[in-house]
């Protein structure tokens, strides 16, 4: 059995440094009630890029900047702070930040361990939409789980979750307990979420972060948001057993942690039933090939000398 907190709260728009000791308080508040396992939800550091469903492309250079500005580097101090955190909670703490690597931004899931080290990052496959002004795409190198004392975790980001290859990928390595932060508060995302715990046949907890007009700030407001009643994001945490029966949430328009206890022994059951990458699989049929080598634009090759 393992106690797992799922965080639904608002970050401080585009300050890095100001949500991440948020992080490091809900971390400590999770630990304190028990949660080995905390997430959070897509870009909560420094927070989500709503913008760009809002603007047109490329006429957004005052909140660009101030995102670069409030980007993650990884490794870096921020989450070697959040990492200790993570440490002193004795928890695994999942998170999603938007990294900085050179003159690139990416929509990164970072898993740390209960020794506050890194041990896993995900960059996701394919920004959405707009998304692809601020975003680059990861590759399948970053395509993993983590196996903890009490199951493997796993997961994608938002949308990556329509991805059927993709979540067979995650499925292929004998997930337990899937992970789906997102942005997507729509109607049917609870249903997607369920979908994924009946077809993979395991625990999935969807958190997002909440977000309103009102939480940006007002040199960047002008007339593109409004305030309390504009919402961005309205949360929907919600957290799924394996066969879709939902154990907590869907949580919507406040600041909570959803806590619930999963019984991994529950997983195992609902997979003697249907296991999609084992006995319900057709590889005569069907195979996936996964492509787990980092991608680089430039490779330097060195001669070494005689």
């Amino acid at each position: 059995m393992v106690t797992v907190a799922a965080v639904q709260a608002t970050p401080v728009f585009l300050d890095r440094e100001a949500t991440a000791d948020k992080v490091c308080a809900l971390i400590k508040e999770a630990g304190e009630h028990g949660a080995e396992l905390i997430v959070f939800g897509e870009s909560f550091v420094p927070a989500y890029p709503d913008w760009v469903w809002r603007t047109p492309a490329w006429s957004d250079s005052a909140f660009v900047t101030r995102f670069y500005e409030n980007a993650v580097p990884v490794p870096g101090p921020t989450v070697q702070r959040i990492g200790e955190a993570a440490a002193e909670a004795g928890a695994y703490v999942v998170l999603g930040v938007t990294e900085i690597d050179g003159g690139t931004l990416y929509n990164t899931l970072l898993y740390l361990g209960p020794d506050g080290q890194l041990a896993q990052r995900h960059r996701k496959l394919m920004p959405t939409g707009g998304e692809r002004t601020v975003w680059g795409a990861g590759d399948g190198s970053e395509l993993g789980v983590v196996r903890t004392p009490f199951g493997v975790v796993g997961g994608l980001l938002c949308w990556e979750n329509y991805m059927p290859l993709a979540r067979a990928a995650i499925y292929a390595q004998h997930c337990d307990i899937y992970l789906a932060p997102t942005w997507d508060t729509s109607d049917t995302w609870v249903s997607t979420l369920r979908h994924i715990a009946k077809e993979g046949r395991q625990f999935v907890i969807g958190v997002a972060p909440l977000l309103r007009g009102s939480d940006v700030p007002e040199e960047l407001r002008g007339d593109l948001y409004g305030l309390e009643d504009d919402w961005m994001s309205r949360g929907l945490t919600t957290i799924v057993a394996p066969g879709g029966k939902l154990i907590a949430g869907p949580v919507e328009e406040r600041e909570e942690i959803v806590y619930a206890d999963l019984d991994v022994a529950k997983v195992h059951e609902q997979r003697r039933m249907f296991d999609p990458v084992g006995h319900y699989a057709r590889p005569d049929v069907f195979t996936l090939h996964v492509d787990t080598r980092a991608k680089h634009p430039v490779v330097f090759d060195t001669d070494e000398p005689a």
